[in-house]
Parts: structure tokens; sequence; C-alpha cells
């Protein structure tokens, strides 16, 4: 398999920070000065803003948009129309200067459903799930389930992206604790 990334013949990369096997489809768009991780998959139409950073093994559907100040660490998973911002209080005659974005993160193996949104200033946690249609507008705790406008939590979600019981144990072996940043796995029966 070939370390070199991938750009279909009507994609855009003008970054030269794009990991290996990288791959961005037709009318995908990754300014310069973005960083992309390696194995990532940017689907069509999607567009990725300098001073954008995205982790190894992302994923990132067709025509989700990524701002500056966004940072996707390892193996998220952004559904198709995801959106994220970066100002929280845009207005198109009075211009911010980068530095005055605000900065979002989401934690590794999180997945963003299709067609949410994401406001600035933000961080979703570790494997938590936000539901289609969602719109996020506060910290959302690691292994949490949310859904609706805005965002609620209604459940929990394991590490292999089952919903928890509410005994906090999954079909696949493993069980978790609460602690005051969401979950936390304390064991896993099944290798």
């Amino acid at each position: 398999m070939s370390d070199e990334v991938f750009v279909h013949p009507h994609g855009l990369n003008e970054s030269d920070q794009v990991g290996a096997r990288t791959r961005v489809w037709a009318f995908a768009h990754v300014m310069k000065n973005a960083r992309i991780g390696s194995d990532c998959n940017i689907g069509g139409g999607a567009f990725v803003e300098s001073g954008a950073i995205l982790g190894n093994h992302v994923t990132v559907k067709n025509n989700v948009l990524v701002w500056d100040k966004v940072i996707v660490e390892d193996k998220v998973f952004l559904g198709p129309n995801a959106v994220f911002t970066n100002d929280m209080n845009p207005r198109a005659a009075f211009k911010k200067p980068p530095e005055a974005f605000l900065e979002t993160h989401v934690r590794e193996g999180a997945s963003i459903g299709a067609n949410a949104t994401i406001v600035c200033g933000v961080e979703i946690g570790t494997c938590a799930f936000i539901g289609a249609g969602t719109v996020v507008i506060r910290d959302v705790p690691a292994h949490a389930l949310v859904a609706g406008n805005p965002a609620r939590q209604i459940g929990w979600m394991c590490t292999c992206g089952e919903k928890l019981a509410a005994s906090l144990e999954c079909a696949c072996g493993r069980s978790f604790e609460e602690n005051d940043g969401g979950l936390q796995a304390i064991s896993r029966t099944n290798p």
C-alpha cells in the first residue's frame, strides 16, 4: 500500500501537512496550513480551513465544514453535513482576526452525526456520540450520548459504539463508572 496522499482529480489539496494514505475526494477542499493526519478520508464537498487540525484515522463524510481553531483527535467520525463554527457572534462588517476565534476540541473516538452543528468553544469528550441533527452549545462529557436542539444527554455510549445499559455494562464486555469528566472504563471481560 502506497504512503502517498490520494487527491481525486476534482478535489483540491493546498496543504503540505497531510499524512500518508489520506484520501481527498471530489470537490473536497483542504486549504493551505490545514493539518491532517494519516489514514484519513475527506469526503466529497468537505471543506477543511487553514488552521484546522485533524488527527489520524479521521472520517470526514461529504459536505462537512471544519473551520480554523477546530481540533479533531484520532479516530473521530464526522457525519455528512456536520458543521463546526469558530466565531460566537460573527458580523460581515466587523471581521475578527483568527486569534479571536474560539477553539473547539473533539476528543479521540467521538462520533458526530449527520447534520449536527457544533457551536464554537466547546469540547466533545472521548467516545462521545452526537446524534444526527443535534446542536451542541456546551461541553459534552466522555462517552455521553446527546441529541436535540440544544443538545441534551439521553444516555451513555461504549467505546465500541453501542448504547450502554443502565448498569454501564456493554455486551462487548466493557464496563464503566461515572467520573467528573463523563465515563471511565473499569474493565473488559472479553478479548
